[in-house]
């Protein structure tokens, strides 16, 4: 997910959208967890639940049928399959919230940081503080494929946690700029694993048919840290030295990730995969049902034997199909999103809100922070609804859609007013378009796609490539601006939206209520010779 916040300064690149510790050996399941027992979830109609009487002639026969299909209608309106898993996605979405909070924190504060840390009015080095994490979160991405597929998601999950809190403390209590940049950096390592480890812990432990809606508390938690970071951060203009409350409230949500994971449950795939088949067949019933273990279990062995556990999977095995084509896909996609625009956007929206006469830069990243919200939202709706391709297809024609809105506010000669207004329709129009399908749907796609055995790993290299290019808008947005002006590039932008629409249509296997063991099997299928 992926998702960007507005910066007030022009501190560039600007950041968007996990070492072997110890010789794991597979852990036993903790007893004490969210406890759930799986009944059937869904509140019945009484009248559904008796014996129609022998009807004498069809009229009657028909309006039993009707009655029957309203009620079957109402049953899958109070359907919470869902909630069983929620509470282990909500721990895990605890990430992303501090990947938000992360992003949000340093937007206003930077200048207190600058002038207290000695480095006031030099830009490259305010960029370096920026950017370390950049630098972290791609060393996170890389790692984190291999841990996982070792330590599996709890474990990982809990050691990522030590540099999220020593970097947010050494970040706190830093007194020159080296101490600042280890504390960013450690920030951004802590991040890049678990940017890649929370779509793959959501897409193996949530319900195959809530596993979209489920999958989007990556943006929500993202869109809820970056709230919440502004929030915190309006002492910050009356507090010079506030910036360093706000860094060590960022420690707070690593302890109760590292905490709320000893009661989550490990992914039942993984524990297969290590021969732990009754703790799997109790997490498989836990949350997906009593009558889902024998089937799933079977699934699971079926693509083990075909390909092997991943826990012996080398990086090579990317360039072979499967593996090849879905790597490829990942990495063009977070590549398209990228270079779609929504840091540039979201930097530069401040000077479009400015120029509607919203000059105050924390009520800006307020709106912008909650149309992403608001996008997320429906995204959580429509993702099981209407499935991965089409939300993806939407979302970039919604994106091109508002980049004509700004390009044309911008080079036409239309009313002062009427163009301002129409460049915050297109801004905000774009920002929830991207929240709707390009921010959440691309991390959770991916992660469906991958087999069994190289997960880990492709999504590990999806998200490196989606820092790289982070990094490279960051780096040259501004320059683009200055030498060609606002429209040409926002242009841009808009072309390669497009040019992500025709991407999703032709590239993207529709994943909505698909097992991944199904979607694994028919891309094998396909991958054989005779059958491309």
């Amino acid at each position: 997910m992926r998702v960007a916040t507005v910066l007030h300064h022009p501190a560039r690149p600007v950041p968007s959208y996990r070492s072997t510790l110890f010789t794991p050996s597979p852990p036993k399941m903790k007893t004490l967890r969210f406890s759930f027992s799986h009944r059937s979830t869904k509140f019945k109609v009484l009248a559904a639940k008796k014996q129609l009487p022998e009807l004498r002639s069809r009229k009657q026969k028909q309006d039993g049928e009707k009655l029957l299909s309203r009620n079957q209608k109402a049953e899958e309106g109070f359907d919470l399959g869902w909630l069983p898993a929620f509470p282990h996605v909500l721990i895990g979405s605890m990430s992303n919230f501090l990947f938000g909070y992360h992003i949000g924190v340093m937007n206003g504060p930077i200048v207190s940081i600058a002038k207290e840390l000695g480095f006031e009015g030099n830009p490259i080095l305010e960029g370096l503080v920026v950017s370390i994490f950049i630098v972290g979160a791609f060393v996170g991405s890389i790692s984190s494929g291999s841990l996982a597929d070792k330590l599996g998601c709890r474990r990982t999950f809990q050691i990522d946690t030590i540099p999220l809190i020593l970097g947010a403390i050494i970040s706190a209590q830093a007194h020159t700029l080296d101490e600042m940049l280890w504390g960013r950096f450690l920030v951004g390592l802590g991040i890049g694993v678990n940017t890649v480890l929370v779509p793959i812990y959501i897409s193996e432990v949530a319900p195959t048919k809530y596993r979209g809606s489920l999958g989007t508390l990556c943006q929500v938690g993202t869109c809820l840290g970056i709230i919440t970071s502004l929030f915190l951060g309006i002492p910050a203009e009356d507090d010079p030295h506030w910036w360093r409350t706000m860094l060590y409230i960022a420690s707070l949500p690593g302890f109760i990730l590292a905490l709320g994971m000893q009661f989550a449950v490990e992914s039942p795939r993984w524990l297969c995969k290590v021969g732990m088949l009754n703790d799997a067949k109790a997490v498989i019933g836990n949350l997906w049902g009593e009558s889902e273990i024998n089937k799933a279990i079977e699934e699971f062995q079926l693509v083990i034997k075909k390909d092997g556990s991943d826990l012996d999977s080398q990086w090579s095995e990317l360039l072979e199909e499967p593996h090849s084509r879905v790597a490829f896909i990942g990495g063009a996609l977070f590549l398209l999103q990228q270079f779609a625009g929504i840091n540039g956007v979201l930097y530069f929206s401040s000077l479009t809100f400015q120029d509607v006469g919203i000059t105050d830069g924390a009520l800006a990243s307020l709106l912008v922070g909650v149309t992403n919200f608001a996008g997320a939202l429906c995204a959580s709706y429509l993702m099981d609804k209407e499935g991965r391709q089409k939300l993806l297809i939407g979302s970039y024609l919604g994106m091109a859609i508002s980049m004509l809105l700004v390009v044309g506010a911008t080079s036409l000669p239309l009313d002062e007013d009427f163009s301002h207004n129409l460049s915050i329709l297109g801004t905000l129009f774009y920002i929830f378009t991207f929240a709707i399908g390009a921010g959440p749907v691309t991390g959770l796609v991916i992660s469906e796609l991958s087999s069994n055995r190289t997960r880990g790993k492709i999504m590990g290299f999806s998200f490196s490539v989606h820092w790289v290019c982070n990094f490279l808008v960051g780096l040259f947005f501004l320059d683009l601006v200055e030498t060609f002006g606002v429209a040409p590039v926002y242009a841009g932008f808009g072309g390669v939206s497009l040019l992500s629409a025709l991407f999703a249509y032709y590239f993207i296997v529709e994943t909505k209520g698909r097992s991944l063991e199904e979607i694994e099997m028919s891309l094998n299928a396909n991958s054989t010779p005779g059958n491309k």
